[in-house]
């Protein structure tokens, strides 16, 4: 091997010399210091080093390739651990011992040319040196770029053990696979979230951004950047849920006010296609003309033929059964009373009979509940119930279609702040935002017209959501799911934030490509990303709890290794300090 070109690589200065491979495992190296002195503080040109503390990052000079690596551990021998002395420690030298993480090895005549697998290991002898920013900056500064695609480097962080290096990260690798932020309280998570964001607007990306608190609030002064706050200046429109959601959001019971509900839609549905402004729905068949009467845009059933309703029905059954709420909701409640109906009428099978008292006093609670969703203001306010709830209020799915369309806007903030906890009303509205965008992707809109980045800011509220009560069975809130595991080709990416790992579906969580890891606590938690992060290990994992604010562990499948980092500080800073626990209020 050409000594000159290595050190061409400015990787092996015997300046920064520290000692010798001793061991050598599939998971790590351990190497021999012969002098502790090696492992001090020191500057060499004008850079100061410090291999003596954890987390510090080596060289280690192989036949043909180097390596990088990250010191784990540092102990003593045990003979001298054994006879060690404040006066030995003073006075005689001792020979220290480091456990290192052998993170990639690279070609020494190809600069930033990474092989991110091991298939070799330095040798037992090989030198071992402390590694240089200059050095680590050739891999850093277009960290996880394919050379052969067309890529925008998000200027992102610095090194947590050398903050000269600076870490410019490959948008593609860090959102193609999409992207989990989590961290404790404090941790710097919201930080990372506004820095990502600025990045992708300053690059000219597109980006949708699910404010669960309003905490991002600060940042809507700039010009590309559309904010809305639902319930206030946008509903989303009911139309466009699913019958399945105004089940969990009714929560009927099953015997009885379950079928009737579903009754109660289909009829109104009819109405809407064929009977809208009339006053009698007829069908024709065989010559014969079967008649329903419509009253103020309810389907009257007493006393009418049955006939006409079934081959109404079946005519237009794919309109009908299109899980959609494309109806007049302020009727329901009154339709529902006219499906509890004796069936058939008692005298005459061809009709339907009087009104069902029995069945009328079993709907009671449900025709309370639907009259309290469609008339209170806040759920009106929010879904649009109500021609006064839209006035002056923009539909999101318009608001969203008008965003992707607009060249001159890259942020789309949807503000939840205001709305209300009750019914699962938050989590039944960012899982009909993701079903809605889940479409367009199968539509293929964003593989045509440009990528879209969503990000969910307290991700944990709203995914591995299920809504039931103990008649109706669970059914899952799934939107973000589909959209992890399928959208990627479709150009549809997520970046999930959340300080609560542990209560993301395994199955989402696993999707993630990229990791920004700040410090995490709770075990489970933990294990969390352990179990879904197939690029980091129990080592790299074991720094978590000890991480400073804005400090994070990146990783990801498509990154040469796991870094240390911290965060730069975004521009503008989220509003989620901690107000003061106690208030001098009055005080002179």
């Amino acid at each position: 091997m050409d000594t000159n070109n290595k050190q061409n690589n400015n990787s092996f200065d015997s300046s920064l010399f520290i000692g010798f491979v001793q061991q050598v495992n599939p998971g790590f190296v351990m190497i021999h210091i012969p002098a502790s002195n090696l492992l001090k503080l020191h500057h060499i040109n004008g850079e100061k080093h410090h291999p003596g503390l954890v987390g510090s990052y080596v060289t280690i000079e192989g036949e043909e390739f180097g390596f990088i690596g990250k010191i784990l551990e540092l102990d003593l021998p045990e003979k001298e651990r054994m006879e060690l002395t404040e006066q030995r420690f003073e006075s005689e030298d001792l020979h220290p011992r480091a456990r290192v993480e052998i993170l990639i090895s690279f070609d020494y005549y190809k600069i930033r040319k990474i092989n991110k697998g091991l298939d070799t290991f330095p040798h037992v002898g090989a030198r071992v040196f402390s590694c240089s920013s200059q050095f680590l900056q050739k891999y850093l500064f277009e960290f996880g770029v394919n050379n052969t695609s067309d890529d925008t480097l998000i200027d992102l962080a610095v090194l947590s053990s050398n903050q000269s290096s600076e870490v410019k990260v490959s948008s593609q690798s860090l959102f193609g696979r999409h992207c989990a932020v989590v961290g404790t309280t404090g941790g710097g998570k919201s930080w990372s979230v506004q820095k990502l964001i600025e990045e992708i607007v300053n690059n000219n990306g597109k980006a949708i951004l699910i404010d669960a608190t309003g905490e991002y609030q600060p940042y809507c002064v700039d010009k590309r950047i559309d904010s809305v706050a639902m319930g206030i200046d946008t509903y989303f429109d009911f139309s466009r849920l699913t019958v399945s959601d105004i089940f969990y959001l009714l929560k009927p019971s099953d015997k009885v006010q379950r079928p009737k509900l579903l009754d109660a839609i289909r009829s109104l549905k009819m109405v809407r296609i064929n009977g809208k402004g009339k006053t009698e729905l007829q069908e024709k068949k065989d010559d014969s003309v079967f008649t329903i009467a419509i009253e103020d845009g309810i389907l009257k059933k007493s006393g009418c033929d049955k006939k006409a309703y079934d081959i109404s029905y079946y005519r237009h059954i794919a309109q009908i059964e299109n899980n959609r709420l494309d109806f007049d909701i302020t009727k329901l409640s009154r339709q529902l009373v006219q499906e509890c109906v004796w069936d058939p009428d008692i005298k005459d099978k061809t009709k339907y009979g009087s009104i069902n008292q029995s069945d009328v006093s079993f709907c009671v609670s449900l025709v309370s509940r639907v009259n309290n969703l469609t008339v209170t203001k806040e759920f009106g306010n929010l879904f649009g119930f109500r021609d006064e709830n839209k006035k002056g209020k923009t539909d999101l799915a318009t608001k969203i279609e008008s965003f992707l369309a607009d060249s001159t806007k890259n942020l789309l903030r949807i503000s939840l702040r205001d709305v209300e906890f009750e019914f699962q009303v938050r989590e039944i509205l960012v899982n009909s935002i993701g079903r809605f965008l889940l479409e367009k992707a199968r539509a293929s809109e964003f593989k045509k017209k440009g990528s879209l980045i969503v990000f969910i800011d307290e991700a944990h509220q709203f995914l591995n959501k299920s809504v039931q009560d103990e008649y109706y069975s669970e059914q899952k809130l799934d939107s973000f799911d589909l959209i992890a595991k399928e959208c990627r080709k479709h150009g549809l990416f997520i970046c999930l934030a959340t300080q609560n790992p542990r209560d993301i579906p395994l199955g989402t969580l696993s999707q993630m490509g990229t990791f920004i890891v700040h410090r995490l606590i709770n075990r489970l938690d933990k294990e969390a990303i352990e179990n879904a992060c197939s690029s980091a290990n129990r080592s790299i994992l074991s720094f978590l709890p000890i991480l400073g604010s804005g400090e994070a562990l990146l990783i990801g499948v498509d990154f040469p290794m796991p870094l240390s980092v911290k965060i730069k500080p975004p521009r503008f800073k989220p509003d989620s300090k901690t107000p003061s626990v106690i208030s001098k209020v009055g005080s002179q």
